[in-house]
C-alpha cells in the first residue's frame, strides 16, 4: 500500500455533515410529488426522528469534547468546535425546509384529500366543544402542571418531551408565576375529529383548557417547547459485576443527561426564552424556532390511517422458490433444502415469516435438534423468534441466546428479553467485556444418522419480523461444513474463552476484520497494476474508517474499478483527479431501507463475495463483534452479482457523490429507460410476474 503520506490532507470529507446529508436525501423523498402524500408524511416524520437521534448522540458527543477542553481535529481538519457551528446552521436550514414542506405542501395535498391538520383557531365552535369534552375524559386526568416558584423549583424537562411553558396571573395579588405542562406521550399526537377526517395537535387542546389545570388564575400567556437531551450511555462494563443492574443504572441516570438543543415555536417572548435557557443551562446557539408544530415524528400516527389511496401499493413477500413446495408432494423441511443448496434470501421481497422464522420454528419442534444458537441485536415487541427459542428450550433442547443489552434506544426491550428467555431455560449471555455484538447469526445443531450436523444462518439485518418487511437485507442459510464451524467457533468467543483470530469462510471483527479487507483491496490493486482486470464493488450503510478509504484510494490510483453503493454516511471523496479517479459513490434510498452489506472482489475472476453486519466505521471494525460471511455457492453469487448490477444501474432513485461532497438525484436522460431498482425487485417478487 503506497504511504499515506502521498495522499492529500483533505481527502476526507466530514463525517457528520455527511450524516446531515443523507437526512437531507430523505427530506427530497418528501418533497417527491410522485410519491403518495401519506407516503411523503412518512418520510417527514423519519427525518425528524433522525435528527432526534443525531442531536442525542453525534451532537452531544461533539459538545462533550467541547467541555472536555479537546482541540484535536477530526480528520477532515475541523476541530469539535468548528463542527458544532458548522453543524447547528446545516441542521437550521434542513429544519426550515422540514417544516415549509409539510406547511406549504403536505398539508394542502393532505387536505385535498379530505384530510385536514387543524389548528385551535381553525376550528369551529362544535369542533371546539367536542375536543373539550375529549380533553375533560382522557387528557385532564394524566396532565399534571408543575408550578415554579420558591417552594417548587424548576421541573425536569425529559428527553424528547413536549412542553407547554405557561404564565399565570393570581387576581388577587396580581402577581404572575410560571408553571411547565407536560403533552402527556401516552395519548397520540395529533387528536382525530370527525371519523379521522380532521386532525388538531395534542398541544393545541391542552392550550385551550389551560384554565381547567389553573382554575382562579388568569391565563397570561402559553408557549410549546419540546427539549433534547444527550442519550448515548456509557456503561463501563469490565467494572460491572452484573452488567444488566449497571445497564438499568445507567438508563436510570440517562433522564438526567444535559440538554443538546431547546426546540420553541415562533413567538415565544424573551423572558420566558431566558428562563429555559437558563434552567436548561444551554446558550442562544442551542435554541432552534420553528413555526411549529414541533415533533413532527408524531406523523407515524397520520400515517397509520385507514387510506390506502394515499399509500403505496401493499407489497407481498413471496416464499423464496427453494423453500417452495414442489407441484406434488409435502414442502420439504428446510433442513432437507440446505442438505441440497445454499439459500440466499433477500428481504423483504422474499418472506422473512416464511424463510428465517420458519428456520427456527422448525429448529425448536424438530426432535433431531439438539442445540440452537442465536444472537439478538433488536428485535420486536411480539417476537416469534423469541417465541420458538423459548419453546425449544422448554422441550429439553440446549439454547444459547446472545442478547446485546447495550442496542442504543433498545436497552429496556432488551433487559426484558433477557430476563424472559432466563425465565424460560435459555442459557442468555451478553458477548465480550468492552465490545457490542452486532453480528446476526443462528446455529442449529442437528443429529443425523449418528453424526451432527449444523446448519446456519448468516444475515445482514436483525431478526426482527417487523423490520424485515422494512428494511433491505440478505441472509444465507447454509450447512457448509466449514462455515458452520467457523459459526460455531464464533460463538464459542461470544461465550466462553477463546482467542481464535482466523477463520475460514468468516471476517470477523473486531480483531482481523480491517486487516483482511485492506489486503483483499491491496489484492486488487496488484492485479491492476499488473496490468489484469481489477474491480471492487461495496455495499454498505456507511463508510468512514480511514484505513478502509486510503486502501481504496491506492487501489484506485492502481487502477482499479471502485464502486461504492453507501446509503448514508461517506467521507471518503469520489472522482479526485489523481486520488479517486476511478471510483463511483451511490446512495439509493426509497420505499425500503437500503441495509444489506455486500463486498465484492473481482480476484482475477474468482469473484470473492461476502455478506454479512458490518459497516466500514470505527465502532463496527474496533468495539463490535461483526462477521462477514463468503459466498461460494456459484448459484448464490450469481443472485448478488446481479442484484448489484441493479443497483448500480439504478437511475431514478439514486444520488451520485460529487468530489467536493455534494449529492445530485439521478434522473432517467432522454431516452433512456427508468431503472427503478426497488420497484424491479418487487415486481419480479409479485406472483402475477
Amino acid at each position: 500500500m503506497e504511504d499515506r503520506a502521498v495522499l492529500p490532507q483533505d481527502r476526507f470529507l466530514n463525517r457528520e455533515l455527511s450524516w446531515l446529508d443523507f437526512n437531507a436525501r430523505v427530506l427530497a423523498l418528501a418533497a417527491d410529488e410522485t410519491t403518495p402524500v401519506l407516503e411523503r408524511a412518512k418520510f417527514l416524520a423519519i427525518f425528524a426522528t433522525n435528527l432526534d437521534e443525531f442531536f442525542m448522540v453525534r451532537m452531544a458527543g461533539l459538545q462533550r469534547q467541547i467541555e472536555a477542553g479537546f482541540r484535536t481535529p477530526s480528520p477532515d481538519g475541523m476541530t469539535p468546535r468548528e463542527q458544532v457551528e458548522v453543524i447547528a446552521e446545516k441542521s437550521r436550514n434542513l429544519t426550515e425546509q422540514h417544516i415549509h414542506l409539510f406547511v406549504e405542501e403536505i398539508l394542502p395535498e393532505l387536505a385535498g384529500h379530505g384530510v385536514r391538520i387543524l389548528r385551535w383557531n381553525e376550528l369551529d365552535d362544535a369542533q371546539k366543544k367536542e375536543l373539550d369534552e375529549l380533553f375533560a375524559e382522557r387528557v385532564f386526568p394524566i396532565v399534571t402542571p408543575l408550578a415554579v416558584d420558591p417552594g417548587h423549583p424548576f421541573p425536569y424537562i425529559s428527553n424528547l418531551s413536549l412542553n407547554l411553558a405557561v404564565q399565570v396571573r393570581d387576581p388577587s395579588v396580581e402577581e404572575v408565576h410560571f408553571a411547565r405542562v407536560k403533552v402527556p406521550p401516552v395519548i397520540p399526537r395529533f387528536i382525530s375529529l370527525e371519523d379521522g377526517e380532521i386532525f388538531v395537535p395534542l398541544e393545541d387542546v391542552i392550550a385551550a383548557n389551560l384554565d381547567r389545570l389553573f382554575p382562579g388564575m388568569e391565563i397570561v400567556e402559553h408557549h410549546v417547547f419540546r427539549v433534547t437531551r444527550n442519550a448515548d450511555l456509557e456503561v463501563d462494563d469490565e467494572g460491572a459485576e452484573d452488567l444488566l443492574e449497571a445497564l438499568e443504572a445507567e438508563l436510570a441516570r440517562r433522564r438526567f443527561t444535559p440538554a443538546v438543543r431547546l426546540e420553541i415555536e415562533e413567538g415565544m417572548p424573551r423572558h420566558i426564552l431566558e428562563l429555559l435557557e437558563r434552567e436548561l443551562q444551554i446558550t442562544a446557539d442551542d435554541v432552534y424556532t420553528s413555526r411549529g408544530p414541533l415533533d413532527l415524528a408524531g406523523l407515524w400516527d397520520l400515517y397509520e390511517l385507514d387510506r390506502p389511496e394515499l399509500k403505496d401499493p401493499p407489497f407481498q413477500a413471496r416464499t423464496h422458490i427453494d423453500l417452495v413446495a414442489p407441484e406434488e408432494g409435502a414442502t420439504p423441511t428446510m433442513f432437507e433444502v440446505l442438505r441440497r443448496r445454499d439459500v440466499l434470501v433477500h428481504h423483504p421481497y422474499d418472506s422473512f415469516r416464511t424463510s428465517v422464522q420458519r428456520f427456527i420454528e422448525e429448529a425448536a419442534r424438530d426432535e433431531s435438534v439438539l442445540a440452537i444458537k442465536q444472537t439478538l441485536y433488536r428485535t420486536s415487541g411480539e417476537s416469534p423468534i423469541v417465541d420458538a427459542l423459548i419453546g425449544a428450550a422448554e422441550a429439553g433442547k440446549q439454547v444459547v441466546v446472545l442478547v446485546e443489552i447495550k442496542a442504543r434506544f433498545d436497552e429496556r426491550a432488551n433487559i426484558q428479553w433477557a430476563r424472559t428467555l432466563e425465565r424460560a431455560g435459555c442459557h442468555v449471555v451478553y458477548g465480550v467485556v468492552g465490545l457490542k455484538t452486532h453480528c446476526k447469526l443462528c446455529l442449529v445443531v442437528r443429529s443425523e444418522e449418528g453424526t451432527l450436523r449444523r446448519y446456519a444462518h448468516v444475515g445482514t439485518g436483525n431478526y426482527n419480523p417487523k423490520t424485515a418487511r422494512l428494511y433491505e437485507d440478505m441472509g444465507l442459510f447454509t450447512c457448509d461444513e466449514q462455515l458452520t464451524i467457523d459459526v460455531s467457533n464464533l460463538f464459542n468467543y461470544l461465550t466462553g474463552y477463546s482467542l481464535q483470530r482466523r477463520y475460514r469462510k468468516l471476517v470477523v471483527a473486531p480483531r482481523e476484520m480491517r486487516q483482511q479487507i485492506i489486503e483483499m483491496v491491496e489484492r486488487e490493486a496488484g492485479e491492476a497494476r499488473a496490468g489484469r482486470a481489477a474491480r471492487i464493488v461495496m455495499k454498505l450503510n456507511a463508510l468512514v474508517d480511514e484505513g478502509i478509504i486510503d486502501s481504496l484510494y491506492s487501489a484506485s490510483r492502481a487502477g482499479t474499478e471502485i464502486d461504492l453503493i453507501v446509503r448514508g454516511i461517506c467521507t471518503l471523496r469520489p472522482g479526485v483527479q489523481g486520488l479517486s479517479d476511478n471510483i463511483r459513490v451511490r446512495s439509493i434510498l426509497g420505499r425500503f431501507l437500503e441495509h444489506s452489506r455486500i463486498l465484492y472482489f473481482h480476484n482475477g475472476g474468482a469473484e470473492d463475495m461476502y455478506i454479512g453486519s458490518a459497516d466500514m466505521m470505527h465502532r463496527n471494525l474496533d468495539r463490535r463483534v461483526e462477521a462477514m460471511a463468503r459466498i461460494d455457492s456459484p448459484e448464490v453469487k450469481r443472485t448478488i452479482s446481479e442484484i448489484l448490477d441493479l443497483a448500480l444501474a439504478d437511475n431514478y432513485s439514486a444520488w451520485l457523490l460529487g468530489d467536493s461532497g455534494e449529492w445530485t438525484r439521478l434522473q432517467p436522460v432522454d431516452g433512456e429507460e427508468a431503472m427503478h431498482l426497488q420497484e424491479y425487485l418487487m415486481r419480479r417478487a409479485s406472483p402475477h410476474a
